[in-house]
Parts: structure tokens; sequence; C-alpha cells
């Protein structure tokens, strides 16, 4: 056997494979952008790059709560719908508030509250399941996915949006989630907050926006996140329940507590991009993160978490997320009929499970050596 691995590595140094299995999806994301930007017109701009990270925002949110429950050896079904949750309960909270005379700052800041608060509820009863009842993940959420759906489309009515925002709370709610701190106009320069009034047509075309307020707020999260997982005993605890819940319950852990406050963190994180939807399309919408669930787990997947546990990192989920939202851009303007982005997204999840294969199989290898 060790004579194998010596005639393999005589051929392929390990190190080299090792280096391209940790970072595939960097060199691939890197890969479509540059392929992307030879080959589809006005693909290569500042304004297209701010609208690929701004569309990802979305489910560059799920993933991140997303990467600590998978990390632990378990699957959130239901922050698809706890987006459109979060998104229509702060929508009909600030609603009610300003139809009953209350300041328009005043009622998106209860609306917010309120849309992150009952966002956590399907992460308790979803950690309780898993920690307490030990309900398989998988069949936990996904019965909590019907549940949330439901509780969603009861607070609409049974439409697909809530309606009756007034004129001035759409305002509001646009110069935020389409705002941005900082603008780049040519032949003008970079001005701060807004853009200055009797812009000629031509500059509000080419106009960029060099710092999206949904962007800012979601680099934030995910910063606070990536530090909390990398870089304290929370986090630190979480790679071991995922590597074994048995041993770490033998090291003192209070495993059931933690998986609990994990679910509560993925749900929460899906409550922030339930708000930013509304921000950004001044309606809540029931189904505002159904699309984006499977493309949230995909993300996760492609950044290097494994899905039995034990191992992945928030950035690996935010490169995946930037994939994802590269392709889908990608392939519109170089005018690709949109169902080829399924298939396009589900062969590189392909990928990433054979990489991760492959990965494993060299430690094995190197272990025997």
């Amino acid at each position: 056997m060790a004579t194998q691995v010596k005639n393999r590595q005589q051929f392929i140094n390990p190190r080299i494979i090792e280096f391209l299995t940790r970072t595939w999806s960097y060199l691939f994301l890197i890969g479509i952008v540059i392929f992307f930007s030879l080959t589809g017109t006005g693909f290569f701009t500042v304004r297209n790059f701010s609208s690929i990270l701004t569309t990802s925002t979305l489910i560059m949110l799920m993933a991140v709560g997303q990467t600590y429950v998978v990390i632990t050896a378990g699957i959130d079904l239901s922050i698809g719908w706890t987006v459109g949750l979060s998104s229509v309960t702060t929508a009909r909270v600030m609603r009610d508030l300003v139809e009953s005379g209350s300041d328009i700052a005043f009622a998106m800041v209860a609306g917010v509250f309120a849309g992150l608060l009952v966002a956590l509820i399907p992460g308790i009863i979803n950690g309780l399941l898993v920690a307490k009842i030990k309900v398989p993940p998988f069949i936990a959420t996904l019965g909590m996915f019907g549940i949330v759906r439901g509780a969603a489309f009861l607070l609409t009515d049974g439409q697909q949006v809530v309606g009756g925002l007034s004129p001035e709370l759409r305002e509001a709610l646009r110069s935020i989630g389409n705002g941005s701190l900082l603008y780049y106009i040519p032949g003008s320069g970079l001005e701060w907050f807004a853009l200055p009034e009797g812009l000629e047509p031509s500059q509000l075309r080419t106009a960029s926006q060099l710092l999206p307020y949904p962007v800012i707020i979601t680099a934030l999260v995910v910063a606070i996140f990536a530090f909390i997982l990398a870089r304290t005993k929370f986090g630190r605890h979480t790679y071991v329940i995922g590597g074994s819940e048995e041993a770490a319950r033998r090291s003192g852990i209070s495993v059931d507590r933690h998986l609990i406050i994990i679910y509560v963190l993925c749900a929460f994180a899906s409550g922030i991009a339930g708000v930013l939807h509304l921000f950004r399309f001044t309606a809540g919408a029931p189904q505002a993160g159904e699309a984006a669930l499977l493309s949230s787990v995909a993300a996760v997947v492609i950044g290097g978490t494994d899905l039995f546990g034990g191992e992945g990192d928030i950035m690996g989920a935010v490169v995946g997320a930037l994939i994802i939202a590269v392709l889908q851009t990608g392939l519109v303007i170089l005018n690709i009929d949109p169902i080829w982005q399924f298939i396009v997204v589900g062969v590189v999840i392909i990928i990433a499970v054979l990489v991760n294969q492959a990965k494993e199989t060299l430690e094995r290898l190197q272990a025997n050596a």
C-alpha cells in the first residue's frame, strides 16, 4: 500500500492537490468572472458588480446561518419561508402603525423589531425538536417548512404580498433598500448618501452604487457570524458537535442548548434577510425566500462545508453565494435561457461534492503513507 502511495506522489504533488481542493471555489469564482467579463457585454462594470453583490445578499444571509447548522451535521429547510414570514410581519406592523397615525420612523423600527422577533420562533421550535425530542433535522425542519409557509400566507390573507403601504412609507423603505452610502457618477466623481438633483438622464443611467446599504448590512452580519464561528468558544464547540456529538457531551459541552442556539441563529439570519427583502422591494412577500432556499444550501456546499458535519466556514458560504449570483447574472447577460441556471448550479454542486470526496481520499492516503 505504501508503495502505491509513493508511486502516486511521484506523478502528483499532494500539496498541489490539497491546495486545489481547498481553494477551488475561489479559483472557480475568479474564472467565471474572467469568462463573463470577456464574453458578456457590460459585465465588467462597477454598476454590474454592485448589482451582483446586492442580488447575492438574500442567499448570503441564508447561507451564513445554514452553515452553522450544517457544521453540526444538520440542515434547516424552513429558512426560505422564515424569510417570507419575517418580510410580511415587518410589512404588516409598519402598515398598521402608519395607518393608526404613528410616525414613519417609529413604525419602521417597530416593524423591523417585530420581523426579527417572529423569525426566532421557528428557530426555537426547530432547536427543541432536534435537541430535546431527537427528531432528525430534515424531518423537523421540513415540518416547520409547512407551518411557517401557512403562517406567512395567513398574515397576508392568502395574498402574494402585503399591500396598502403608504407612498411615504414606500419611499422611506426604498431609500434604504435601494440606496447607497456612496455613489460614483462618471464625469462628476463621488457622491455621498444620495444622487444630486439635476443630473442628466445619461448620468443617471451610468451612475453606480459603490456601497449599497443592503450590502453593508449583510457584510456586518457576515463579519459577526464569521468571528463567532472562527474566534470564540461557541464556534469551537460547534465544530466539536459536528465531528462527534457523543464526544462533545463527554467533554462537558451542553449539546442540547448549543443546538437550540444554532437553529435560532440560523432563523435570525433569515429574519434579517426577510427585512432587507421588504426594504428592497417595498412589499412583504410570503414566498420571498422560497426560491433561495436550495441556492443557500448550494452556497454552503460549494463553499466547502461538509454535509456530514465538523467542517466548514462562513467565507466559503459567501464565496458560494457569489458564485451563484455571478452565474445567474452572467447567463442573463449572455442571453441564455434562465432554465440553464438551474442546470449549471446543479453541476457546480456535484463538482463541490466530488472535490470534497477527493480531499477526504487525499487525507486518507496521506495518513497511510
